[in-house]
């Protein structure tokens, strides 16, 4: 299968207009989170299309998808990834698992760590040593850091929160906005499965949570509880 025919596919599949508004949405300007990102201008459904096609590309396609500039490129890479992990023996998801990680940094937006860190990384430690996330919370890059709080959906889909609340008590000094809101996320999702669990967090770190952290753990629970643990 050829890089090269993908990414005329995905030129096809363009939308007027949508490149300005996407790096606009995913604030590529300087100094922003996303500087320097570039976007053709194609729709997420679109790409997930165009990963299907091609979803029989090697490791080493894949991998030059995943170093393009574009961010399209590296989305639609991470997708085809995504597909051939689930189709994978043990073997195989190990060695996808490992390749995530050796390129974490290119997977160097929100978007491209939340559609996937949980169905690789947080898939393949089901049932392994988490260790990994404890180094990756602590580091210096922003999306490995959320690559770390992301990849606890796949416990907590199976009400397993340890390790989920451990990292989030990590991330209550976190300096970013964006680590906040896929904290708070995290937090919300534990509390639809088991609101004293949230509810036991919030006890403890209330007055203490970034306010973005705090506003979108709380979503679902009532106003009244919202008012409650917004005071200070």
């Amino acid at each position: 299968m050829s890089v090269a025919q993908l990414k005329k596919d995905l030129l096809a599949e363009v939308k007027p207009g949508k490149k300005a508004a996407l790096e606009r949405f995913f604030k590529t300007g300087k100094g922003q989170y996303g500087e320097g990102d570039v976007f053709l201008g194609v729709m997420v459904p679109e790409q997930r299309k165009v990963a299907k096609k091609y979803s029989e590309l090697s490791l080493k396609g894949i991998k030059t998808l995943l170093y393009s500039k574009i961010h399209e490129h590296r989305l639609v890479s991470l997708f085809i990834l995504i597909d051939k992990y689930k189709r994978s023996d043990e073997k195989g998801k190990k060695e996808i698992y490992n390749f995530y990680l050796k390129n974490t940094k290119q997977v160097n937006n929100w978007d491209l760590v939340d559609l996937s860190a949980h169905k690789i990384v947080g898939d393949y430690l089901l049932d392994k040593d988490r260790k990994i996330l404890y180094k990756l919370v602590k580091s210096k890059n922003l999306w490995e850091r959320r690559i770390s709080i992301i990849s606890t959906f796949a416990f907590t889909d199976k009400k397993d929160f340890k390790d989920a609340i451990k990292i989030c008590e990590i991330l209550l000094k976190d300096k970013h906005d964006l680590i906040h809101k896929a904290t708070g996320w995290v937090l919300r999702e534990i509390g639809k499965k088991d609101q004293k669990v949230l509810e036991g967090f919030l006890k403890k770190y209330n007055k203490v949570m970034p306010r973005t952290m705090l506003r979108y753990s709380i979503e679902r629970l009532s106003e009244a509880k919202r008012k409650f643990y917004m005071k200070k």
